[in-house]
């Protein structure tokens, strides 16, 4: 009886545990995301304007394709963290809450 008692409640610790582990908080993933794409548009930007040269990060520019009001300047800079963060967000959200779909469709049913 003791040691039925014992296996539930291994077994229960052992569903908690999976559930909590398996899961992902897409807010959090979200944020680290849009951080590291916004703060990545940010240092690459202002890295070619401290580089210098003519003509200034040609192949970022194009980027002002995408996130209108970009520019290879400080200001541009500052424009891309934005659209970077924001962009950056909706990826992580998106991904973290896609892997909750489907780890929870894939978690075994007691």
């Amino acid at each position: 009886m003791k040691q039925d008692r014992q296996v539930g409640a291994e077994k229960r610790l052992e569903d908690l545990v999976l559930t909590r582990v398996v899961r992902l908080n897409a807010m959090i993933q979200g944020t680290t995301m849009g951080l590291l794409v916004g703060f990545g548009i940010f240092i690459a930007t202002n890295w070619l304007i401290l580089r210098g040269g003519q003509p200034v990060g040609p192949h970022l520019a194009l980027l002002g394709q995408f996130f209108i009001g970009y520019e290879v300047t400080f200001v541009g800079s500052l424009i891309g963290f934005m659209y970077g963060f924001v962009s950056g967000f909706l990826s992580g959200y998106t991904i973290a809450k896609i892997y909750n779909f489907f780890a929870r469709a894939a978690r075994p049913r007691s």
